[in-house]
């Protein structure tokens, strides 16, 4: 990628303190580009609605590193870096109230990984929450689910293994840069997770892993699943944060039942009592997200390429339901060749039926299904 790659000027944002997604937004608000925003001088920036602190902030931050060599180190450790602006960015994160405006990857995330569960819990592990958080991550990853977890000691690093030992795919998010594992003694199994998933953090390379990153990445955790299922957590543990963050942004929140005397069921036992879902097999989680037909969207996608007319109606389609008769309408194609496509896209995946016989499309991307 060139020098002038408009990314750079994200990064150097990323790298002052206080600059996080609302103001930010507000900055891309004001100026229309980041690049002017980070060449504008102190007074425009404060026009912009930075404080002076912050104002100030920013311009020492450019007046002291080189965004070029910035940028060059990055690539050359291999990291990806994806922006609100970028077409790969997660759809299911961008989704999120103020989501990371910057992402440092490494390894790929791809769109099947829209299909993915978190499995988070407590690092003081026992016996039944290893055997538990297993059969949970290999199930989900049979059945071509992701698994996202945080990469810590006990049920992350079972979730995630689980999954790559099942041959599936996983997504770490961590509270340090991608290139400072934590704890140490998961670096091999996070470079297993970049051949089978990614490693993400919205922390610039090289931020250490301080306590205080840990509770604002779990809802990066939360926003990539479409569910949360807790193993087993203590009353003050960080996976009831995650639990709070995925009920905020609307997904499902499972909790594993538990021992009522033991302190690692304290806290999922809670998040019962106070409406989570309680998780008794897998399939509970599988049917409530619809995710038992994901392999068999992907194979019939494969199998049956879309066609014009599925590529027509596909078009007018997007987030908002849409009435089968005003598809018909838009595309201009008969109400009989309009059911036969869309019950076609439904098992594609490409589809949803919302109810009432109107459709919503499963994915923004709209090049997945041009012909």
């Amino acid at each position: 990628m060139a020098l002038s790659d408009p990314r750079r000027f994200w990064i150097g944002f990323n790298l002052v303190k206080g600059i996080g997604a609302a103001r930010l937004r507000a900055l891309l608000d004001y100026f229309g580009d980041l690049q002017l925003a980070w060449q504008a001088p102190i007074d425009a920036l404060q026009a912009a609605g930075l404080s002076p602190r912050l104002a100030e902030a920013i311009s020492n931050t450019r007046n002291s590193l080189s965004l070029e060599q910035v940028w060059d180190r990055i690539l050359t450790q291999g990291i990806t870096v994806l922006t609100w602006e970028d077409e790969n960015y997660p759809r299911l994160l961008k989704e999120i109230d103020q989501p990371p405006p910057v992402l440092y990857v490494r390894g790929e995330v791809l769109t099947d990984d829209e299909w993915a569960v978190a499995v988070v819990g407590t690092r003081r592990i026992t016996s039944y929450g290893r055997q538990v958080t297993v059969e949970i991550g290999a199930a989900l990853a049979r059945s071509g689910v992701t698994v996202v977890s945080g990469l810590a000691r006990g049920i992350d690093a079972a979730a995630h293994q689980s999954a790559l030992d099942a041959g599936g795919r996983t997504l770490a998010v961590l509270g340090s840069g991608v290139d400072r594992i934590y704890p140490p003694e998961h670096r091999r199994m996070a470079e297993q997770i970049v051949t089978q998933g990614a490693v993400i953090s919205d922390y610039p390379p090289g931020t250490p892993p301080e306590a205080a990153n840990f509770p604002p990445r779990n809802r990066i955790i939360s926003g990539l699943a479409r569910a949360v299922i807790v193993v087993e957590a203590g009353r003050r543990s960080g996976a009831l944060i995650t639990a709070t963050f995925a009920a905020e942004q609307g997904r499902e929140v499972f909790a594993v039942p538990g021992n009522i005397t033991a302190p690692q069921s304290k806290g999922t036992n809670y998040l019962i009592q106070q409406g989570a879902r309680p998780l008794l097999e897998i399939k509970d989680v599988l049917e409530t997200l619809d995710m038992a037909m994901v392999n068999e969207q992907r194979s019939a996608r494969a199998v049956l390429p879309t066609d014009a007319i599925e590529a027509q109606i596909y078009a007018v389609l997007g987030q908002e339901p849409v009435h089968v008769d005003e598809i018909r309408a838009r595309a201009n194609i008969s109400i009989e060749k309009v059911s036969a496509a869309l019950a076609m896209m439904e098992l594609k995946g490409m589809v949803r039926q919302v109810g009432g016989m109107n459709y919503v499309a499963v994915h923004e991307e709209q090049g997945d299904y041009s012909c």
